[in-house]
């Protein structure tokens, strides 16, 4: 049983009163987090009033000029629709193309569900806010959001940890990759990236529930954020559970990293001791795309999490968020198609079947 204490709002004392309050029951054995309320009478514990709260207040982009926001949500929505198209393409085209059924594809195929499913977690709810002047978030809504968002960003790191373990084995040992890559350990393997990332989301998610929330309830993001929701919590024990999320969340990014550069590591070794320029440009050219994401992915992650404290504005705060949450997934799609030769010879020969006149 998880117990939540919320403030409503900050107000002076008056006649002995102290903040209005809102404890909330979370019974996880029973599934999603599904609040029981208690009522104020009972809730009364040590002369303090409790009374109902239901929301937080998302600020997003509200304080952007009002002029510009139609325009965001229009640049916004149109690559939050590329990136659900493009990695559904690349989802299809995996599909029906039999010469892609391969343990790579099967995991960029993966990765692919885990780019749109963290999408749609994060990126609709920024775009309904930017033109409604009702921006608020249950706090069941709010915590489902970042169990999600949570669940989902892991899922991709973990992914990418093993699509470079993949290409180790096929560079390293190709004559045995079949055999340590089968289709049995692929499904495996992607299992255990997913369970991954739901344990980490829930995790993360019942730790930051778990704190006494107190003062504004004023969320200066577009989503429930983890580091801005713990600003909001009070207690002797917040300091110390920001310091363990951030261990937790660091210790599982860059465990994920280090596993991959070492994984290059060998894979640059082995393709070093190829004799002949071409050779070694061919074997390389099939780890270029997952190695450009991996670059973007923790390129974009270290400016939003390891940026220093500063004398940023809240609306470059703002933006700089974006670049992780809804440039990254859009940028996906196109690495891969891109810089991948045979999803992109795939593709194109899919659109000629699809599109092009049958030739006489």
């Amino acid at each position: 049983m998880v117990r939540l204490l919320f403030v409503e709002t900050p107000r002076p004392p008056q006649s002995g009163e102290g903040c209005r309050l809102l404890r909330a029951d979370y019974d996880l054995s029973a599934g999603p987090l599904i609040p029981s309320v208690i009522s104020a009478d009972a809730a009364s514990v040590a002369g303090q009033n409790y009374s109902m709260l239901s929301e937080f207040i998302l600020v997003g982009f509200s304080t952007f000029p009002q002029h510009l926001l139609p325009a965001f949500f229009l640049f916004y929505l149109l690559m939050y629709l590329f990136t659900l198209l493009g990695n559904l393409l690349i989802m299809a085209t995996i599909w029906s193309e039999r010469s892609l059924h391969t343990p790579m594809y099967l995991f960029l195929c993966a990765l692919s569900t885990s780019e749109i499913l963290f999408t749609v977690a994060v990126t609709p709810r920024m775009l309904v806010d930017m033109l409604s002047s009702h921006r608020s978030i249950t706090f069941v809504a709010c915590a489902t959001q970042m169990f999600f968002s949570f669940t989902f960003g892991f899922t991709h790191s973990f992914l990418l940890m093993i699509m470079g373990y993949d290409r180790y084995v096929a560079i390293c040992h190709p004559l045995r990759y079949y055999m340590l890559m089968s289709i049995r350990t692929c499904a495996r393997l992607v299992s255990w990236t997913w369970a991954g990332g739901s344990v980490m989301g829930m995790m993360v998610t019942v730790i930051v529930f778990h704190l006494t929330f107190c003062g504004s309830n004023v969320i200066h993001h577009f989503v429930c954020h983890v580091f801005s929701l713990l600003k909001l919590a009070c207690g002797n024990e917040n300091s110390s559970v920001t310091l363990g999320v951030i261990l937790m969340c660091v210790s599982a990014l860059m465990g994920c990293l280090f596993l991959i550069i070492l994984s290059y590591i060998f894979i640059v070794a082995a393709i070093l001791r190829i004799p002949s320029v071409e050779g070694r440009h061919k074997t390389f050219s099939t780890c270029v795309s997952h190695l450009t994401i991996v670059i973007v992915h923790y390129s974009f992650a270290s400016i939003i999490y390891l940026k220093p404290k500063g004398s940023h504005s809240m609306d470059s705060n703002t933006l700089m968020a974006t670049t992780y949450t809804v440039f990254t997934p859009f940028l996906s799609p196109i690495i891969f198609s891109l810089r991948n030769k045979e999803l992109k010879n795939a593709i194109k020969k899919s659109f000629q079947r699809k599109f092009s006149p049958l030739n006489s």
